[in-house]
C-alpha cells in the first residue's frame, strides 16, 4: 500500500494508545457437514507507465473471496519482448514471456476484500501490449471492469456567471468493456443538480448561489460502474461583472504576456471595457487591448489584453478592467528578471491555487486539505484541513512576497491562522488552573484499540514542567500559543466546535470546527478512528461524550483538549524566517516585523514538543513507577517529538488543566532551519528566559540525531522513544540508544509503518539543505552528501521527462549506540526501496532539497536532477487546477473496516450515525454516501476495479510552486 500523505496517521492526544483490527471469529453449528475451503476469487488491476523503451507496471491484486489468501503467486504473460529488470513488493522472475510474482514476507496474507500491490520495471522494443489474463495460485482472476471516462466540457474552468443566469453544463462520457452510458449526473460539490440520460449530456443550472462552486459530472454505465469527472471551478457574481483570467501573471523583462477579459452576463447593448495600470510598477504597461468592445453576441468570448515589460524593471503592478454597470476586475502582473522562467511558473501555479473558483479554499479563506472531498489519509475527508496546510499557506505567501514585494498576503495568512487554528482564550478557558508541578495524570499507551479505554493511574509519578512559568512571564497569559492539528472546515461532522465560539454548537454552526481523531495507540490507523470534538460537552457520543472510549475513569468531566503537530508549527517558523530574510533584501523588513514576532512566540511554545510525555527524565526510562520524574530541563530531549497536547475543564470553576509532551521522536519531524532561526535570528528570538538557548541546544542535537539515524546507504531511519510501547516498557535486549532513548524503527504509528514513506526523507532533508545553504554547516553537509548520493542513485528520469522517485522504503538492522565523541558508522543499518512513484508533492520537496544543496555545494548532478524533476512535472502532469497525477487507491477497500467500540458504549454522531460495537469506518461517516465519487467506492467494495483518483492536495500544490520559486532564486 502506498503511503500518500499518510505521515500523520499516528497523531493522538494524551490518552493515546492503539490497536490492531480484530477479525470476528466464525463458528460452525453442530451437526452440519464439514466446511469446505472457499474457492479463491480474485481480480488484478494492471497499470503501465510507458516511455517508449521501458515502462513500470503496477499491479493490484484484490481478494474477492470470503476467506483470506495465505500466500500468493501471481502469474501472467506478455506477447512482446518485455524483460523485467527489477521488482518490488514481491519476488519477480521471468521465463520467456511468462512472469511469476511471489509474495514478499510482509504481504503474503490478503484478507477478504483487501488488496496488495506489487510492481516492476521493464525494458522492451516494438509494441508493449498489456496482458489481459492473470492467475493467482493457479486460479484465473476475473477481469476488473473499467469505469467509464467522463469529462465536464462546459463550463470552462474559472468562468464567472451572474446570479440568476443559467450556467450551461455539458459532459462527454465513454464506457469501457462493451458497456454503454446509462446516465450522467451533474453535481455542485456534493449537491445533485440534475441528470441527463441521453447524449449529448447537458444541463442548464439556474439558482446557483453567489460564491465559488466546484462542478462535477458523474457517468454511470450499463454494467453498474460509474466515475466522476475532474472538478471544474466557477464563480457566481452578485451582479454583472467583468471577468479576467488569470488573476496572476508573470512577465519577464523585455517580454510580453497576456490575460483574457470577458463579461459574466449577456448585455442588452455594446459594452466597452477599459483596461489600465492602476497601481504599482511603472515598467509594465498595456500594449494592446486597453479598450475592448463586447456585444450581445460576443460577450462570453474572451478578448486578450497584452502587457509589456520594460528592459530593467521588477515588481508588481495592478491592472484593472472596468465597464459602466459592471463590477470591476483586477489582475496582478509581476515583472521578473529576464531569466526567471521558474518565477513565472511560480506565479502561474500561485494563480491557480488562489483562484477561488478552483476550490482550494473555504469561504473564510481556509485552505482545504484537497480540492476533492472523497479522500482518506490522515484527514478522513478532503474538506478538513490541518495545521500543516496553514503552514504551507504561510510559506506560499512568503514566496509570493519574495517574487512580488507584496507582504500583505503573508501577514494576512498568519492572521487567518491565528483566528481559526490557534485556540483563543475562550477555547482554552481554564489554563489558569494548570499546575506545572503536576502536568498530567499518567495513562499507558496500549497495543491495540481493543484494549481501550486505558485506565488513568495516579500512582505513577510525573515530572515538573520547567517552562510554563517563564512562558507566562514572557507573554502575560496562561494560554498556549500553538496550532491544533485538525479542523473540519465545513463542519461536515456537525460538532460545531467553532474557534472562539460555542462548545459543541452543532451541525448548524457556521464556519470551521475543531475535531480530533487518533487517540488509541500505534496500531490505530485512520480507518479505525472515532471522530470526536475538541470540546466535549457530552452533547454527542454516549453518556460521557466520547471520553470513555479512551480513558478508564471513575467519573468524567466536560472538557476541552488540543494537540499540536510540531512539524507544522516549525514550518510556520521556517516560513517566517524566509519572509524576514526576503523582505529585508527588498528593504521591506518592517513590513513583516510584527508577524515574525508572532512566529518567535509560536517557537517558544513549540518547546513543549521537546519534552517527555509526562516530563520524566530522558534516558533509560524503564518502568512507569521506577523511571524518575524529571526536574528542570532533564525531561527535555531537545528534539521535535510527534506532538504536544493540552486540555482542561470546560467549567471555569472546576479548577484543573493539563499539558503533556510526547516521548516519541521521528527523524522526519526535525527542522534544523527553524532551530537555527529561533536561536540566531534577532527578529525570531523568543521572549522567554531560556527559549533561545534551548533552540541552540536543539539545533546541535537534531544534527546529531540525523547522523545517528543515517543508514549505511544514506537514508534516514525512523527515530527514538523515551517510553517504549508508550508505557515505559523495557526495550528488547541490545536495542541501541541515543542519549539513552531507545531506537525505534517505526516510531509513533504502525499502520502503515511510519518509516516507510519517502516523503519524510524529502521533507526533512530539505530543512537540512536550507540550513546548509544559509550557513555552510559542515555537519549538515556531511549528512546531505551521503543522503543526496543515495537518493540520486534511486531516481530515474525518462527520455520524455516523466520520472520515478522512491516511494516505499524497507529497513533492516539498527544504528550503533550513539557516541557523540566517536559516532559509529552504522554499517549494520540498511534501507532498500520497495517501490517507486511519480508523486508530484514528494517530487517537489525532493527537488527543493536538491536545489538548496546544489546552490551551496555546487553539485551539478543534484542541480540538473532538480531541474529535470520540475520540468518533468510541468511538461507532463499539468491540468486546470495545478499539477497532479492519477493514483490507484487499493487501500479504499478499508471503508468497511470495523471500528472498535466497546459493547458497553452506545452513542450517536451529531447527524445520528450510531457509535456502537457494530460501527465501521463508513457507518460513522454516512455523509460519504452523498459524495459524487462514492459510487467508485461502492463498486470497488462489490468487486470492481480499485478506484483511481487525481487529487489536488493543497500542501502538494504549494510545495510545487515553492520548488519553482526556490529554483528561480538559487539556480536559474
Amino acid at each position: 500500500m502506498h503511503s500518500r500523505w499518510r505521515h500523520h496517521a499516528g497523531r493522538r492526544l494524551w490518552t493515546a494508545v492503539v490497536a490492531a483490527l480484530a477479525l470476528p471469529l466464525t463458528t460452525l453449528a453442530t451437526g452440519t457437514s464439514p466446511a469446505q475451503a472457499a474457492a479463491l476469487q480474485c481480480s488484478v488491476d494492471y497499470k503501465a507507465n510507458d516511455w517508449g523503451s521501458g515502462f513500470t507496471a503496477d499491479l493490484t491484486l484484490t481478494n474477492r473471496g470470503t476467506t483470506a489468501i495465505d500466500g500468493w503467486t501471481l502469474t501472467y504473460a506478455y506477447t512482446g519482448n518485455q524483460q523485467v529488470t527489477n521488482g518490488w513488493n514481491g519476488t519477480w522472475t521471468q521465463s520467456g514471456k511468462n512472469i511469476t510474482v511471489k509474495n514478499a514476507s510482509y504481504n503474503g496474507t490478503v484478507a477478504a476484500n483487501a488488496a496488495v500491490t506489487t510492481g516492476a520495471q521493464f525494458t522492451y522494443s516494438g509494441t508493449n501490449t498489456a496482458p489481459t489474463s492473470f492467475a493467482v495460485n493457479g486460479t484465473t482472476c476475473a477481469g476488473a471492469h473499467q469505469p467509464p471516462v467522463t469529462v465536464l466540457t462546459s463550463p470552462a474552468a474559472g468562468a464567472v456567471y451572474t446570479q440568476g443566469d443559467a450556467v450551461p453544463l455539458a459532459a462527454t462520457s465513454a464506457a469501457a468493456d462493451g458497456a454503454s452510458i446509462s446516465k450522467v449526473e451533474f453535481y455542485d460539490d456534493e449537491a445533485l443538480l440534475g441528470t441527463d440520460t441521453s447524449a449529448p449530456y447537458s444541463l442548464s443550472a439556474s439558482g446557483l448561489t453567489v460564491g465559488s462552486h466546484s462542478l462535477v459530472a458523474k457517468a454511470y454505465d450499463s454494467l453498474g460502474a460509474s466515475a466522476d469527472s475532474a472538478p471544474v471551478g466557477i464563480t457566481v457574481a452578485a451582479g454583472p461583472a467583468v471577468v479576467v483570467s488569470p488573476a496572476q501573471l508573470g512577465v519577464q523583462q523585455g517580454k510580453s504576456g497576456s490575460f483574457d477579459v470577458k463579461l459574466s452576463t449577456k448585455p442588452t447593448a455594446n459594452v466597452t471595457v477599459a483596461v489600465a495600470r492602476t497601481a504599482g510598477n511603472t515598467g509594465l504597461s498595456v500594449s494592446a487591448g486597453s479598450s475592448l468592445t463586447f456585444t450581445p453576441s460576443n460577450w462570453s468570448t474572451a478578448q486578450p489584453v497584452t502587457v509589456t515589460a520594460d528592459a530593467n524593471g521588477t515588481g508588481a503592478a495592478t491592472f484593472t478592467a472596468t465597464a459602466t454597470g459592471y463590477a470591476k476586475a483586477a489582475v496582478t502582473v509581476t515583472e521578473l528578471a529576464a531569466a526567471n522562467a521558474y518565477d513565472a511558473r511560480f506565479l502561474d501555479l500561485y494563480g491557480r491555487i488562489t483562484n477561488p473558483a478552483n476550490g482550494y479554499f473555504s469561504p473564510e479563506g481556509i485552505p482545504y486539505h484537497s480540492v476533492e472531498t472523497l479522500i482518506v489519509e490522515a484527514p478522513d475527508q478532503g474538506h478538513e484541513t490541518t495545521s500543516e496546510a496553514y503552514s504551507y499557506l504561510l510559506w506560499l505567501q512568503a514566496m509570493y512576497g519574495k517574487v512580488t514585494g507584496d507582504w500583505s498576503k503573508f501577514n494576512g495568512a498568519w492572521t487567518l491562522m491565528e483566528k481559526y487554528m490557534i485556540p483563543t482564550h475562550a477555547d482554552q478557558p481554564t489554563n489558569s488552573f494548570y499546575n506545572a508541578s503536576k502536568p498530567a495524570t499518567y495513562a499507558p499507551e496500549l497495543d491495540t484499540p481493543q484494549e481501550y479505554p486505558a485506565k488513568l493511574d495516579t500512582g505513577v509519578s510525573v515530572g515538573q514542567d520547567p517552562i510554563a512559568a517563564e512562558l507566562k512571564s514572557a507573554y502575560g497569559t496562561d494560554d498556549v500559543y500553538g496550532m491544533h492539528w485538525l479542523q473540519d472546515v465545513d463542519n461536515v461532522y456537525g460538532y460545531g466546535d467553532t474557534p472562539g465560539g460555542s462548545c459543541e454548537a452543532g451541525p448548524t454552526a457556521e464556519g470551521p470546527s475543531y475535531i480530533n481523531t487518533f487517540q488509541r495507540g500505534a496500531e490505530e490507523s485512520v480507518w479505525e478512528t472515532v471522530p470526536q470534538p475538541t470540546c466535549d460537552n457530552f452533547t454527542y457520543g454516549g453518556k460521557n461524550g466520547y471520553l470513555d472510549l479512551f480513558t478508564g475513569d471513575s467519573s468524567y468531566a466536560k472538557q476541552w483538549k488540543y494537540t499540536d503537530a510540531p512539524d507544522a508549527d516549525a514550518r510556520a517558523v521556517q516560513a517566517a524566517y524566509w519572509a524576514d530574510v526576503w523582505a529585508k533584501q527588498q528593504g521591506k523588513g518592517s513590513d513583516v516585523t510584527a508577524t515574525v514576532g508572532k512566529a518567535a512566540k509560536m517557537g517558544d511554545y513549540l518547546r513543549y514538543a521537546m519534552y517527555d510525555k509526562y516530563f520524566k527524565k530522558i534516558g533509560n526510562c524503564v518502568g512507569p513507577t521506577t523511571c524518575a520524574a524529571g526536574s528542570g530541563k532533564n525531561s527535555s530531549d531537545y528534539l521535535l517529538s510527534w506532538y504536544y497536547a493540552w486540555g482542561g475543564a470546560n467549567d471555569t470553576s472546576a479548577g484543573w488543566a493539563w499539558r503533556i509532551g510526547s516521548s516519541h521522536v521521528h527523524g522526519g519531524y526535525q527542522n534544523p532551519l527553524a532551530a537555527y532561526a529561533l536561536s540566531t535570528n534577532a527578529d525570531l528570538k523568543p521572549k522567554s528566559a531560556t527559549g533561545q538557548s534551548d533552540w541552540a541546544t536543539s539545533l546541535g542535537r537534531q544534527l546529531e540525531f540525523y547522523k545517528w539515524l543515517q543508514s549505511d546507504e544514506g537514508g534516514i531511519a525512523g527515530g527514538a522513544t523515551n517510553s517504549w510501547l508508550g508505557r515505559y516498557a523495557s526495550p528488547p535486549s541490545g536495542t541501541p540508544t541515543f542519549y539513552g532513548m531507545a531506537y525505534d524503527p517505526q516510531p509513533v504509528y504502525h499502520d502503515p509503518a511510519s518509516n516507510q514513506w519517502f516523503g519524510f526523507q524529502a521533507w526533512s532533508m530539505e530543512r537540512v539543505a536550507e540550513y546548509y545553504q544559509q550557513t555552510g554547516n559542515a555537519d549538515a553537509k556531511a549528512v546531505l552528501d551521503k543522503w543526496v548520493g543515495w537518493a540520486l542513485s534511486k531516481t530515474t528520469v525518462n527520455p520524455d521527462g516523466t520520472y520515478l522517485i522512491p516511494s516505499t522504503l524497507q529497513w533492516s538492522g539498527a544504528p550503533d549506540t550513539w557516541n557523540a565523541s566517536s559516532p559509529g558508522a552504522n554499517s549494520g543499518l540498511h534501507v532498500t526501496v520497495a517501490d517507486y512513484t511519480n508523486d508530484v508533492g514528494v517530487a517537489a520537496a525532493y527537488a527543493k532539497t536538491l536545489t538548496y544543496y546544489a546552490a551551496r555545494s555546487g553539485d551539478t548532478k543534484a542541480a540538473s536532477t532538480a531541474k529535470a524533476l520540475l520540468d518533468g512535472m510541468w511538461d507532463n502532469y499539468q491540468d486546470d487546477l495545478g499539477i497532479a497525477v492519477p493514483e490507484t487507491r487499493a487501500d479504499y477497500s478499508r471503508f468497511d473496516d470495523p471500528v472498535y467500540v466497546p459493547s458497553t458504549f452506545n452513542g450517536t454522531m451529531p447527524n445520528g450515525d450510531a457509535v456502537n460495537s457494530s460501527s465501521t469506518f463508513a457507518s460513522l461517516r454516512s455523509f460519504y454516501q452523498d459524495d459524487p465519487a462514492w459510487s467508485k467506492i461502492e463498486s470497488y467494495l462489490k468487486g470492481g476495479a480499485a478506484p483511481v483518483f487525481t487529487y489536488h492536495r493543497f500542501w502538494a500544490q504549494a510545495d510545487i510552486a515553492l520548488a519553482m520559486g526556490s529554483y528561480a532564486e538559487l539556480l536559474e
